[in-house]
């Protein structure tokens, strides 16, 4: 039998459990019964131990699980009886005798609820609908990129089949460059100054300023010093902060040569028959996917902003404390995959809360909505979110076996439509302004092919 469920405070309540002591014996009785059909002792054939032993040896345990049995099946059953939505696990502990019928155990089971979540009117709430397109522009910048990309060099001022690079066989921004080079501190060599045919390519800042600064002009066979200051957050902390002065002699300088936009380039890039309309329409094509993702990526999070600031409510701390512990892992294992030693770094929880708090709450308001308003993932467009995945491989068809061999994997795309039918609904609802952003804005100037 269990007691009035006790209010304690927000969403923490309090019920009491108790049972006969004599059902509790009865039910480790039989248990060490059928435990005793297999028990072994030395002496004794199996099955045949006595029953003292078997209760010296077994009883204890038994008993535990009885009572884990008994209360888990009495404080459910309460728990029902209440219509009570029981969040995380119960606290379990036992009473004393006072208070508690003779002939009886007892036990106090402390537990949170789940809150009720009021979803009231969204007309007011404020959403960015966010909007981008893909123009010529974008297009060509792409090309620049998968011209960059598929780059090759040739010696300035020997003639091959692009030609010899021009007149000018001083290094420049954009050439590739061999050097050797000796670095000094007080006339003194240090470790990593000194290099022998190092190559780098001026203009992708992959050199500190004044090395690039010094080797532009300089042709094949000359050499140059100069003095060069590391910052005070220099990698390398034994120069950090220090000016060295640097030795360099360019023994070969390159220039870049960057694929026609042809026919040839076309089929690099995947188009059989080198027609490049078909490669800009293609590109056009990928680009648009892109943009449309991150359009939703960034809507639905304005849509979850405005969602969190609308509702409000307690949040059961056993389900925050559950997703923080969830997070941690979920950090030391990528951390882990990364090579770090994660067994060195500190996890302290309270850096995870905020962002649990919020995924607990964003759960709680999302299953009100679905609950709600009807917005289950149907299964037609389960099936269609899975084929817009495919479209961007080269074998669609294999794709969408992938997501329906795996339950699990298809559980993914039905969480991602019951989202997307969750910011339809509230885009529905609420007072939208459409945000136009620019491409590059959007992309955070990385453009994707």
């Amino acid at each position: 039998m269990a007691t009035a469920v006790e209010t304690l405070e927000k969403l923490e309540r309090r019920l009491t459990i108790s049972f006969p002591i004599a059902d509790l014996k009865s039910e480790v009785e039989k248990r060490l019964k059928v435990r005793a059909r297999t028990a072994r002792a030395p002496g004794f054939r199996p099955g045949k131990v006595p029953m003292k032993m078997v209760a010296a040896q077994y009883g204890y345990q038994v008993e535990t699980e009885v009572l884990n049995d008994k209360v888990g099946q009495l404080f459910a059953q309460a728990a029902a009886e209440n219509n009570l939505r029981v969040a995380g696990f119960p606290r379990i502990e036992a009473k004393g005798s006072e208070g508690v019928a003779d002939g009886f155990v007892a036990f106090d089971a402390t537990f949170e609820v789940y809150p009720e979540v009021v979803i009231g009117d969204l007309s007011g709430a404020e959403v960015d609908q966010v909007a981008c397109n893909v123009t010529d522009a974008e297009i060509d910048k792409t090309i620049d990129i998968l011209r960059k990309q598929r780059v090759h060099f040739h010696v300035k001022g020997e003639q091959g089949d692009h030609g010899d690079g021009g007149a000018d066989t001083s290094a420049q921004s954009g050439d590739r460059v061999t050097v050797d080079f000796v670095g000094k501190i007080d006339d003194v060599e240090f470790a990593g100054g000194k290099a022998e045919d190092f190559v780098y390519v001026l203009g992708e800042g992959r050199m500190l300023p004044e090395f690039e600064a010094a080797t532009i002009g300089l042709k094949t066979g000359e050499s140059k010093s100069f003095p060069l200051s590391f910052p005070e957050d220099y990698h390398g902390k034994d120069v950090a902060g220090k000016t060295a002065e640097f030795t360099i002699t360019v023994k070969k300088v390159e220039w870049a040569h960057l694929p026609a936009v042809d026919a040839d380039f076309a089929k690099m890039l995947g188009v059989e028959n080198g027609d490049i309309e078909k490669m800009r329409a293609d590109i056009k094509e990928n680009l648009e996917r892109e943009v449309r993702g991150r359009v939703k990526a960034k809507t639905k999070d304005s849509v979850m902003n405005a969602l969190v600031g609308a509702v409000t409510f307690d949040l059961p701390t056993a389900l925050v404390e559950q997703d923080t512990e969830r997070l941690a892992e979920m950090t030391r294992q990528d951390m882990a995959q990364r090579g770090m030693k994660v067994n060195d770094v500190p996890f302290p929880k309270e850096l995870f809360v905020p962002q649990a708090e919020r995924r607990v709450r964003l759960g709680l308001i999302l299953a009100e909505l679905v609950k709600s308003n009807n917005l289950q993932a149907t299964a037609e467009q389960i099936k269609a979110q899975v084929e817009d995945f495919a479209q961007s491989y080269e074998d669609p068809q294999q794709v969408v076996k992938y997501y329906y061999s795996d339950r699990n994997r298809l559980a993914e795309v039905e969480a991602l439509v019951l989202e997307d039918n969750v910011v339809n609904y509230v885009l529905a609802k609420a007072k939208v302004a459409v945000k136009e952003l620019a491409f590059d804005e959007l992309m955070g100037n990385n453009v994707a092919a």
